[in-house]
């Protein structure tokens, strides 16, 4: 596969996590609660990645490869945690430019872990995608915001764990298969949540039947396909340039709000969309134009 095969992988990767808000807010409208919804996406999200094991051929892993990706899974779940937790003193608005700040501790971690400085084109990327964050999230076109420092301290902290899980699916476990990967990593990122929120709503049968449908929307595009689909794209093309890649979940989000709950998005929020794809082209044109001088 070529470099910009991999890279839009990744980005539809981040797409997955831009349509998980919306029916988040379906299944709380729905009466569901957070233990409920949190503790049904991640359990049906391993049950259907470990069923495409079942299903597919794959290199075995050996039992220090698994528990490292067991480990590596471990802030895919607390990204899940904070962020919710976020959202108990926040606005979404505002807990979703917190959690957004991955896209610059990515390019932080790349240059700490990797000594990779950033490029001058990869810092203007970042630069839109914050501008374009602040817009999307319809901050400018609010006149109060709240702003708590729990919440803050919970969206920082969900920022930091993800770009972690995008940073392990990088560099953990390259040699497994990646559906194999996706699996471990799912059940690690279960794990923690079943631990945080202890799933007492599988003993009540008409609660796991009407949790159902939104826990096996929200498994396959919160927990099954961003693992596998990072698993196969991030080791091609490294954390910085991920992070970039993963803003796309924003735009998805306001997309979906205002499709689906028919939520009014304001001019300057579809402005915000529109730069942080211009960040992301931005990131990604750089990276790939450098690729294909190296080569030559």
């Amino acid at each position: 596969m070529k470099t910009w095969q991999y890279a839009l992988i990744v980005f539809l990767g981040g797409c997955c996590y831009g349509v998980l808000s919306t029916f988040v807010k379906l299944a709380y409208s729905a009466g569901y609660s957070v233990t409920e919804v949190t503790g049904g996406q991640y359990l049906f999200g391993a049950l259907l990645t470990w069923t495409l094991v079942i299903f597919t051929k794959k290199k075995k892993s050996s039992l220090n490869q698994a528990i490292k990706l067991l480990l590596s899974g471990i802030p895919f779940g607390l990204t899940g945690v904070f962020y919710y937790q976020a959202l108990q003193t926040l606005n979404a608005s505002l807990a979703i430019i917190f959690l957004f700040q991955f896209v610059w501790i990515g390019t932080l971690f790349e240059w700490i872990f990797y000594k990779k400085i950033p490029t001058k084109g990869k810092i203007i990327a970042i630069g839109f995608l914050i501008i374009g964050s602040i817009l999307a999230a319809g901050l400018v076109a609010k006149s109060e915001v709240a702003l708590s420092l729990q919440g803050t301290a919970w969206g920082l902290l969900s920022a930091l764990t993800f770009t972690t899980f995008i940073f392990l699916s990088s560099s953990v476990g390259n040699d497994t298969s990646p559906i194999l990967k996706s699996a471990f990593l799912s059940t690690g990122g279960l794990i923690v949540v079943l631990l945080v929120y202890p799933p007492m709503f599988l003993f009540d049968l008409p609660v796991l039947i009407g949790v159902a449908p939104y826990g096996l929307f929200l498994g396959i595009f919160g927990v099954a396909l961003p693992p596998l689909l990072f698993s196969i794209g991030m080791p091609h093309i490294g954390p910085g340039l991920g992070t970039i890649l993963t803003a796309s979940e924003l735009p998805v989000a306001v997309t979906m709000s205002a499709i689906i709950l028919t939520e009014l998005v304001s001019f300057s929020q579809w402005l915000g969309v529109v730069i942080i794809l211009s960040g992301i082209v931005v990131g990604n044109v750089r990276f790939t134009s450098l690729s294909l001088l190296e080569k030559t």
